[in-house]
Formats: C-alpha cells, structure tokens, sequence
C-alpha cells in the first residue's frame, strides 16, 4: 500500500475548494488520513497523527494557521480516545466526528457575518488591509442587509492580495478604493474602522497577519480608530510572541523582493510575508465565538484545550 501523502492531500482540499481555509484544510487532511490508514492502537494512531502533523507544518510555507488546525485537531482526537474502550468503533467515532468538526469550522465565517454586522452602520468607511474571506463575508452579509458604506483596501505588497479583496468587494456591489500601503496614514482620518483578518491569534490576544498590519494598528490607535479582527476560533493557537522576532517559523516567512533589470547584481531583498500586532492595538476580535476583547482568547484557549 502506497504511504499516505499528507501534503498533498492538504493541497488539493486548498485547490478543490477556493473558500477553504488553511487550518480547515488541514482538518480535513487529517481525517482523510485517518479515515484510510490502517492502525490497530490508540497510541499508532496517536503518533500517526502526529507525524503527518509535523510533515505538514514543515513542509508548507507560513504554517502558522496550519498548525492552529493541526493542533486543534489533535486535541480532539485525544479527547476523544479516552472516552472509549473499543479500538473499532473509537475509530469510527473519531472518522464520523472528524467530519463534522470539520464542517463546523466551516461555518464559521456564516456565523461571525452574523455576530459582525452590528460593527457595520451606515456611512461607515471600512479600512481593509490585504485579503480576507471572513472579511469579505461579513462586508457582503452586511451589504446583502441594507447597510450602505463605503472601503478602502490597501494594495499588501509584496503579495498584492488587497487586488484580489477589492476586485471581490466590486463584484458584490460595494464601493471600494483600493490605495497603496503608504498611503494609510494619508486616508487614517476618513476611516470609520479597521478590519483585518488573521493568519493566526496568539494565545495574549495579539495577531499574526499579513505584513503591514501592525504599522496600520498603530496609526488606528494614534487616530483613535478601533481596530477589529474579524476571524475564526480555530485559527486561536497557543504561542505568546512579545514582539516580530519571537513569532516561529520566520525563516519560512519571506518573500524574495523583485529584482529591477538594472541590479542584476545586486544582492536579492527579502520582505516579510506576515507580522505580529500586539494585543495593545486591538480594540476588540469577531469570532464565531462572539466577540472577544484580547484578553478573551486566553480565556477561550483554556476552555478548547484543558476542560
């Protein structure tokens, strides 16, 4: 029987489904996983799973969201297997069950348009940074509501994604501007509010997103703006960075700037993918959990892994 190829299979859930988020793809990866290898132990699934988990996480760039699904799953799965004493139908229940984990955590973003739209009234000029799906969800739920505002989407260099948000948004019938990312400090006094999505929340609150979130959280407090995260409880993950150099991975976390012909030479530069906002410039995170002050996300993290 041909070894399971964990990366790949991640891979195609991504390519299958354009909705799908990383640490639900992961999930679903790991069900399938654990739906077609064969084991006859709790402790040779155990360390099944946790070997394809380690695959995953260094095998594909900017795994910090991978690793929230990976770890939240993980966490189920031992749950789980202390409840039954019968290896086949523990399982059977941990296939089952996967499965519904997994659709549950993608009905996340539904849910959170839903507790989201009381942050969207009317007149509101929104702050978007890069692309977001839970983002554009609850902008569109919002829309699909009566709800008439107005965005500006930053660019995100170096990977442009803010093109891809503010194409979205315009296909929905929303106005939107899209502006380069110096040029937040020149627009900060129209805004209404920030939103941002997440690649991932640490366990103080603060998040790792694309990079430019940061600098754009604080020059929202110094306007006194709020700044809102708008993201799903599984992308939560249990890291407590003080500042950029503590987030892990780094190294995987770099993009190769574009050489220009004239400096064929010279020595290539490396922009960072994602950066770290403290919890100090978050004002308050949307989550299908409800929404959390900062603080919260500790509080929540406690309850998914220790009760």
């Amino acid at each position: 029987m041909a070894k399971f190829d964990i990366k790949e299979t991640y891979l195609r859930f991504l390519r299958d489904d354009p909705d799908i988020t990383m640490p639900v793809a992961a999930i679903e990866a790991l069900v399938q996983l654990l739906s077609e290898t064969e084991t006859s132990t709790s402790a040779e699934l155990i360390q099944t799973l946790k070997e394809a988990s380690a695959e995953l996480k260094t095998s594909v760039d900017n795994s910090m969201s991978l690793s929230a699904g990976c770890d939240l799953f993980m966490r189920f799965v031992l749950r789980n297997i202390r409840e039954y004493g019968d290896w086949e139908a523990c399982k059977g229940h941990l296939v089952k069950n996967g499965r519904l984990f997994a659709e549950r955590s993608k009905a996340a973003r539904k849910t959170i348009s839903e507790k989201g739209l009381a942050f969207v009234r009317d007149d509101d000029v929104i702050l978007v940074h890069s692309f977001s799906r839970t983002v554009l969800a609850l902008l569109e739920h919002a829309a699909k509501n009566l709800v008439r505002f107005r965005v500006f989407v930053t660019e995100a260099a170096p990977s442009d994604q803010g093109k891809r948000m503010a194409k979205a948004l315009r296909e929905r019938g929303i106005p939107v501007s899209l502006i380069v990312d110096n040029a937040v400090g020149s627009v900060i006094d129209e805004v209404s509010k920030v939103f941002c999505g997440a690649e991932g929340v640490a366990e103080s609150g603060g998040v790792i997103n694309h990079v430019g979130s940061y600098q754009i959280a604080v020059l929202a407090k110094n306007a006194n703006k709020p700044f809102y995260v708008v993201t799903e409880s599984h992308k939560f993950v249990r890291i407590f960075p003080l500042a950029q150099a503590d987030l892990p991975d780094t190294k995987k976390m770099f993009h190769f700037t574009v050489e220009e012909p004239e400096e064929q030479n010279a020595d290539k530069g490396l922009s960072p993918v994602v950066d770290f906002t403290p919890h100090d410039y978050i004002t308050a995170l949307i989550t299908d959990l409800g929404v959390l002050t900062p603080s919260g996300v500790s509080e929540e993290l406690i309850k998914m892994w220790y009760e």
